[in-house]
């Protein structure tokens, strides 16, 4: 395996951990970068830039990385509460007035960010093209009845985090998030990382697509059986979990130019590993000069908000305030790390009491949302290398 980048002194286990990902996980292209207290200490890439290629990943090669584009999303709604723009206790409809309809008065900031919003899923499904054309997707979850009791109890929206978030931030703004992110996060911090891929960086993106992992001998991972009860939820077209996936139907070409160039910032953030690991180092201190999170902000993202039982996921998560926590769902690096991972792989979080960011980006997307035993191995390196 040629894998190009460097490696600081002291953290070789996570070479070690990159390459053995391509020997015995299944790992086809991919890219993983470290901070350490604003200091890159790993940035490594190899294999092929797209699935099902040839043509090897390059330095300056992006993807898609699904929800752990919902970490910097959530960045959005923290930094303008940072900046005296945004209550996060106040209800929703004081900045979107439309969205009180259907029992939502009561609807704060923070149950958007902690799902906890009710609004997991969709009664009509959207199609791709209104998903993506910046006012259908609004307009469904501002008519939408909630599917639980609001601030109640918690579930993962894993694509109408899109529209809530995204309206938002339009709303009290006057700008996209995508925008708001190149503009007041990307371009401060240098970046790689868009909602809505410019026409002009278009010719870096390599192709994602599911990949089968191996059989687990072999693999260096110990492969559980997901229990019957998350079995049955994915499988059943009528539970909220299906229907909280499924709130774009049909499921869109995630290869296609036009989903690329769309903000959907539940699903489609499209970075390098180093413009992921950059922003989060950012968020916890400084990076050449540059702090994104003050320390009380920093508290939100990483208080926990919810907590137990998933209405969507199933099992039992965490989240603080836009961000998933360390737990058996979502194993981080410690107990007070905080990040976002991509169903089928990808990964970025923080962690304050040591320094540490982390940014993981691959193109093979293997099944499962929030512990993908890639992502874990490297994080294990980490860990042994501290």
């Amino acid at each position: 395996m040629d894998v190009r980048g460097t490696v600081a002194p002291g953290f070789e286990a996570v070479r070690d951990a990159f390459v053995r990902n391509f020997e015995q996980r299944g790992e086809r292209g991919a890219a993983v970068a470290l901070y350490r207290h604003g200091r890159k200490v790993v940035d490594l890439w190899a294999g092929t830039r797209d699935v099902d290629g040839t043509e090897p990943w390059a330095v300056d090669t992006v993807q898609i990385v699904r929800s752990a584009g919902k970490g910097v999303a959530a960045a959005v709604p923290l930094l303008l509460h940072q900046r005296g723009q945004v209550d996060l206790d106040a209800p929703v409809g004081t900045y979107w007035p439309e969205f009180k309809a259907n029992g939502k008065e009561r609807v704060l900031v923070r149950h958007l960010l902690a799902h906890r919003a009710g609004l997991a899923a969709l009664d009509r499904a959207l199609t791709p093209q209104e998903a993506a054309d910046g006012t259908t997707g609004a307009a469904a979850v501002a008519a939408q009845r909630p599917q639980w009791e609001p601030g109640a109890d918690h579930g993962y929206h894993a694509q109408t985090y899109s529209w809530l978030v995204g309206e938002l931030v339009r709303r009290v703004t006057g700008r996209t998030i995508g925008r708001w992110v190149a503009e007041e996060i990307a371009r401060p911090l240098g970046l790689d990382f868009w909602f809505g891929l410019p026409a002009d960086e278009a010719h870096r993106i390599g192709r994602i697509g599911p990949v089968e992992p191996p059989p687990a001998e072999g693999s260096g991972a110990l492969r559980m059986r997901p229990k019957r009860s998350v079995v049955d939820a994915y499988a059943d077209p009528a539970s909220l979990t299906r229907r909280a996936f499924g709130a774009i139907d049909p499921f869109p070409d995630e290869n296609a130019p036009d989903y690329r160039a769309a903000e959907l910032p539940a699903s489609n953030g499209i970075a390098t590993a180093r413009g992921l690991a950059r922003c989060y180092a950012a968020m916890i201190g400084q990076v050449d000069g540059e702090r994104l999170f003050a320390p009380a902000t920093l508290t939100l993202a990483r208080t926990e908000e919810s907590a137990g039982p998933d209405r969507v996921l199933v099992v039992s998560t965490r989240f603080g305030l836009g961000y998933m926590l360390h737990g058996p769902a979502a194993p981080l690096l410690a107990p007070g790390s905080f990040g976002h991972p991509g169903r089928g792989g990808s990964l970025g979080f923080a962690d304050p009491e040591t320094g540490i960011a982390l940014g993981y980006v691959t193109n093979g997307l293997q099944k499962g949302v929030t512990a993908d035993p890639r992502a874990q191995a490297l994080v294990r390196a980490v860990r042994s290398a501290l």
